[in-house]
């Protein structure tokens, strides 16, 4: 599963070849039971390498391919277009699981999932009609909305431009999460009036190059990083307006493409767990000054694991409680209900308080696990540093402090616009 780095004459940096991601054919149509019954198997082929793809950086392309047979990237396609009918809840128990064996893969999914989102809680939407096709064949959906080197985040520079009776994309992305593992990518840019709108077009499109140039020191293998836009041809019917649209819908799904990072934490934690325990069992020595002949007996080491399991224990009842609230607003979204704006509003507060908690459990389990032994703890072949650099730079995607602010603000004040404009940190 190596990657394949093309030199592009434009520019300095690698892009990246997308062949070694697409489906060969189009999968088997498979229930929401199946697929759940399977996912933890897949799990289990994706840990087996996960370790030695980090240490010699290389992006997992194989293991696409292979999800997108699985099942595991439309569960959430609603059962009147023809889909399992998934929940939400059942998709973030995915994220987690897929974390739990490679956080880069399951954070990767995070716009593909966010498509799915869409469909299922809009599944009358032209969108949603014309694409739901696609997604059940197993095309994944990602893109770049950020950009980098402005004076503040989300500022855009990428142009729409009206030439003749099609547009002409041009600009720079960043955090390009996923982009290169997928069949679609969607784009942000300024239209000739200075409006905001969105592009999504084919992935392997003349003018696309997706560039290997993320230098995180975590989530190393998300490809996160360029999209160089040069005169990519846009078609009229592959064009939205970022303002039309539903508004609950937008917030509903900026709490859930927050929620993902979070669920992405909770699976690194229970890799801590695990990695802990096997660690303890297998690999460490006690320490010299320890009254036991091994780590397992050691009383200190078995205050640590008990410390991690309590964490990522609290860490899943956390995010499957969180999962429920979403749930019920995708419900309401899809009724119509009445207390709609209540519904939203509950998830989106139950989220932010978690994202508080979750990290600061999650951060600090990811430092015990190196208390499991000593300095043989920190060899580069258990790479166990991964674990902590993989959710300090989620962390840093979702701010806990500004968490903290917009949460008092708003039961201080009654101040919700972050909560209302649907805000994604």
């Amino acid at each position: 599963m190596s990657v394949q780095l093309v030199q592009d004459t434009s520019s300095v940096e690698p892009t990246l070849d997308q062949g070694h991601s697409k489906a060969s054919h189009a999968p088997v149509r498979r229930s929401r039971e199946q697929i759940l019954a399977d996912l933890p198997s897949v799990a289990k082929e994706i840990a087996k390498g996960a370790v030695a793809r980090e240490l010699g950086r290389e992006l997992p392309f194989e293991i696409f391919r292979t999800l997108r047979q699985t099942g595991l990237t439309w569960l959430r396609v609603p059962e009147q277009l023809g889909g399992p009918g998934g929940t939400l809840a059942d998709q973030v128990e995915i994220i987690c699981t897929l974390a739990a064996a490679d956080s880069n893969v399951a954070h990767a999914l995070r716009s593909h999932f966010g498509f799915l989102e869409s469909i299922a809680v809009d599944p009358r939407a032209p969108l949603s009609r014309k694409y739901v096709q696609e997604v059940l064949d197993g095309k994944l959906f990602g893109g770049a909305h950020m950009e980098i080197n402005t004076p503040r985040p989300n500022m855009l520079r990428t142009k729409l431009v009206k030439h003749g009776d099609r547009y002409i994309l041009t600009g720079k992305k960043y955090y390009a999460t996923g982009a290169a593992f997928c069949d679609y990518t969607s784009f942000t840019a300024l239209d000739e009036a200075g409006r905001v709108t969105s592009a999504l077009v084919p992935a392997n499109r003349k003018g696309v190059q997706i560039l290997d140039d993320w230098d995180g020191m975590g989530q190393r293998l998300t490809a996160s990083g360029g999209v160089d836009l040069d005169d990519v041809e846009v078609f009229p019917d592959e064009i939205t307006s970022r303002l039309d649209g539903d508004p609950f819908v937008r917030r509903h799904n900026a709490t859930r493409a927050q929620l993902h990072l979070v669920a992405c934490i909770a699976g690194i934690v229970r890799n801590v767990f695990s990695d802990a325990v096997g660690y303890a069992q297998k690999q460490a020595r006690s320490a010299k000054h320890s009254h036991s002949e091994t780590a397992r007996g050691d009383h200190f080491v078995q205050q640590v694991v008990g410390d991690i399991a309590a964490a990522t224990h609290a860490i899943d009842v956390i995010i499957a409680d969180v999962a429920k609230t979403l749930d019920i607003a995708a419900a309401g979204i899809v009724a119509g209900a009445p207390n709609l704006d209540e519904l939203v509003m509950a998830s989106a507060l139950a989220n932010s308080k978690a994202q508080i908690v979750v990290g600061k459990l999650a951060i600090r389990a990811a430092e015990k696990l190196f208390d499991t032994g000593g300095g043989s703890a920190t060899s580069r072949k258990y790479d166990f540093d991964r674990h902590w650099r993989n959710i300090r730079t989620i962390l840093n995607h979702n701010p806990l402090l500004l968490k903290g602010r917009v949460i008092g603000d708003f039961y201080l004040n009654g101040a919700r616009a972050d909560f209302d404009e649907g805000r994604v940190f």
